[in-house]
C-alpha cells in the first residue's frame, strides 16, 4: 500500500476537506490562543505556525501519519550510520560531524568521531597558519587573499555562511580578503584575477570527487594564471598556492595538489550538507577556528532536540509537517524564503539547493513511480527587497503560496542605536506582511469598501522562524533545523533525500556537445543542432 493509500493519509485528506472554506481570519477569531498553542521553541530558534491553515486537529492527524511511517525509528537510523541512501548503499552522517569530540560513533569498525576530529583539528592548524602569516607565497609574502573554488555545495554553504556571520571576525584574526568562484562561464574569475596578487592568493579547491568539470575549469585557469605570473614550475606553485579539500585525495594529487596541502571529508557527506566538514574551511578563515567551532555546536543542539523531542514539540518535524500539509492537502507547490536581515541574503539559494535537490524526486525508495506531490519550487529573498518584486503575487496573484519568514529578534549587541532602529524596521514590515498574509485587509478598518483592484484576500499560509539573535550558535541551530525538515519529508515521500541523479545525465550530455562546437554532426536534435550553428555562424563573423 502507498502512502497516499494509507489510513493517516485518507484522514488528512477527509480533514482537508472539512477546512477548505474555512479562512486564516476565522481560525483566530474562533482562537485567542493560537499563538501560545501552535508556536514552539528550542535551540535558539521559535517557530510560529498560528498563521498556517491548520488546527490542533491538523497537527494531531499530522503526527499520526509520521508515526505511521515510522518517524521516530528513521530518525535513529539517520543518526547511527543505517544506510539511509540506498540508491549509493552509503550513511549519510554530516550529523556526526557536528558531534563532540567525546561522543564516540562506530561504524564498520572505526570511530569515526576521532577520524573527523582530526580532520577538524588539520584544518584549524592550517587556518592558524594563514591567520599568522606562516603561509607563504611563492616570493615569501604572507598569504593576504584566499579564495574559494567550488560549486554547489562547495559553495553556496561557505559563502552564505561567510556572509551571514561576517561581524563575528575577531580582533586576532588577521584580515584575509576572501572570494568565492563558482560560474562555469569563467567570468567571476576573470574579473578578480585582474583585482588580486598572485604572490600573496591561496586558492581552496573544494571539490568532493575532484572530477567536476566546472571546479577544475576554474582551478586550471587560477593554476596557470600563477605559473605565468611567477615563472615558476607548477610543482611549486601547487605547495604555495592550492589547498585541495576532498573525499577523493587520488584525484586531487593526481591533479598536483601535495598531500600535505589536502584536507579530506568522507563519501558519506552528501555536498549540500559539506559546509560542516573541512568544506568549511573558508567560515574558518573569516570568523576563526573559535566560531566555526561555535557554529557546530549550535547545529549539533538542533541536532539533540531533533534525535530526542517528541514529535509533538520537535521543530524539524513540525516544519516538515506543516510543509507535507501544505503540498499534498492544500495543494499548494510555491515556497517563498524571506529572511528579514541582509546577512542573510544567501538563504534562499542555500535552501533552494538543499530541499529541490534532496526532494526533487519522482520515483521511491524501491523505483516505483510516485501519484503525489514531493517538493514544492523555492525561491526567495532578502524580504525588503523582495516586498518590491514579488509580494504583488503573493497578495493579489491567483498563487497560493507557502511563506517562511525568518528573522532574528535582536540586532548584535556591539552594534550603535542607528542600526537597532533600522533593525526594529525590518522587524515590523517582516510581522506586518506575515499578518496580511494571513488575515488579508480585514486588519484595516473599512477595507471592505475599497475597490476590487485595492483588495488583499489574506488566508495564504506562513511560517514565522525567529533565532534570539544571529549568531554562529544559532545559525547552526536554523541550518540544521532545514536540514531535518528535508529528511522528515523524505521518511513521509518515501523517497531518498540523499542522492541527485537529476544532476548528472546534463553532465554527461555537456561533455559529448563539446566537440560539435568544431566538429558539428547531425546526431542532435534540429533545435541543439541550429543553436549551435548559430554560435559557430557568431564566431566566424566575429573572426575567432
Amino acid at each position: 500500500m502507498t502512502v497516499d493509500q494509507s489510513p493517516a493519509w485518507l484522514a488528512l485528506k477527509s480533514h482537508a476537506q472539512s477546512l477548505s472554506n474555512k479562512h486564516l481570519k476565522e481560525m483566530f477569531a474562533e482562537d485567542p490562543q493560537r499563538f501560545a498553542k501552535l508556536s514552539f521553541s528550542a535551540a535558539h530558534c521559535l517557530a510560529d505556525f498560528s498563521k498556517q491553515r491548520i488546527t490542533d486537529d491538523t497537527l494531531q492527524l499530522l503526527i499520526g501519519l509520521a508515526e505511521q511511517q515510522q518517524l521516530p525509528q528513521k530518525i535513529e537510523a539517520l543518526f547511527t550510520g543505517e544506510h539511509v541512501n540506498t540508491s549509493e548503499n552509503r550513511p549519510a552522517l554530516h550529523t556526526a560531524l557536528r558531534q563532540p569530540k567525546e561522543t564516540p560513533l562506530v561504524l564498520q569498525g572505526v570511530d569515526i568521531s576521532k577520524e573527523i576530529h582530526c580532520s577538524l583539528e588539520r584544518m584549524e592548524a592550517l587556518v592558524e597558519q594563514i591567520h599568522n602569516g606562516q603561509w607563504r607565497g611563492y616570493d615569501g609574502s604572507p598569504i593576504k587573499t584566499v579564495v574559494n573554488i567550488g560549486v554547489g555545495g562547495s559553495d553556496l554553504g561557505p559563502l552564505m555562511t561567510c556572509r551571514a556571520l561576517n561581524l563575528f571576525t575577531t580582533d586576532d584574526i588577521r584580515d584575509i580578503e576572501l572570494h568565492f568562484v563558482s560560474s562555469m562561464d569563467g567570468s567571476q574569475l576573470a574579473r578578480l584575477l585582474n583585482q588580486i596578487d598572485p604572490a600573496s592568493t591561496l586558492f581552496i579547491v573544494s571539490s568532493k570527487s575532484f572530477s567536476t568539470i566546472d571546479t577544475l575549469a576554474n582551478s586550471n585557469t587560477a593554476r596557470e594564471w600563477l605559473v605565468n605570473a611567477s615563472g615558476l614550475p607548477v610543482e611549486l606553485i601547487s605547495q604555495h598556492h592550492f589547498i585541495g579539500v576532498t573525499a577523493s585525495p587520488a584525484k586531487a594529487t593526481e591533479w598536483g595538489i601535495p598531500e600535505k596541502n589536502q584536507l579530506h571529508f568522507w563519501d558519506w557527506t552528501g555536498g549540500r550538507y559539506s559546509m560542516w566538514s573541512a568544506i568549511g574551511m573558508a567560515i574558518a578563515l573569516q570568523t576563526g577556528n573559535q566560531n566555526f567551532r561555535r557554529f557546530l555546536a549550535g547545529a549539533n543542539l538542533m541536532d539533540t532536540h531533533f534525535r530526542t523531542a517528541p514529535l509533538t514539540s520537535n521543530l524539524p518535524v513540525l516544519l516538515a509537517m506543516v510543509g507535507i500539509w501544505n503540498i499534498n492537502f492544500l495543494n499548494i507547490h510555491a515556497h517563498a524564503i524571506l529572511p528579514y536581515d541582509g546577512r542573510l541574503e544567501h538563504l534562499p539559494a542555500y535552501l533552494e539547493q538543499l530541499e529541490m535537490e534532496s526532494n526533487g524526486k519522482c520515483v521511491t525508495l524501491t523505483g516505483e513511480k510516485l501519484n503525489y506531490a514531493t517538493c514544492p519550487i523555492l525561491w526567495g529573498e532578502v524580504g525588503p527587497n523582495a516586498q518590491h518584486a514579488f509580494y504583488q503575487l503573493l497578495h493579489q496573484g491567483t498563487e497560493s503560496v507557502m511563506c517562511d519568514f525568518i528573522a532574528p529578534a535582536l540586532r548584535y549587541q556591539g552594534h550603535g542605536d542607528e542600526l537597532k532602529a533600522q533593525h526594529q524596521l525590518a522587524l515590523a514590515n517582516c510581522l506586518a506582511q506575515s499578518r496580511l498574509l494571513a488575515l488579508g485587509d480585514s486588519v484595516l478598518e473599512d477595507a471592505a469598501n475599497a475597490p476590487s483592484h485595492k483588495r488583499y484576500r489574506g488566508n495564504q499560509p506562513s511560517t514565522t522562524i525567529m533565532i534570539d539573535e544571529l549568531t554562529p550558535e544559532s545559525f547552526g541551530a536554523l541550518i540544521a533545523m532545514y536540514e531535518h525538515k528535508v529528511y522528515v519529508q523524505s521518511v513521509i515521500w518515501e523517497i531518498n533525500p540523499f542522492d541527485q541523479w537529476g544532476v548528472e545525465l546534463g553532465k554527461q550530455v555537456a561533455t559529448s556537445l563539446l566537440d560539435q562546437f568544431s566538429n558539428p554532426t547531425t546526431t542532435t536534435d534540429s533545435s541543439t543542432e541550429g543553436l549551435i550553428r548559430f554560435v559557430q555562424q557568431q564566431r566566424q563573423e566575429a573572426g575567432s
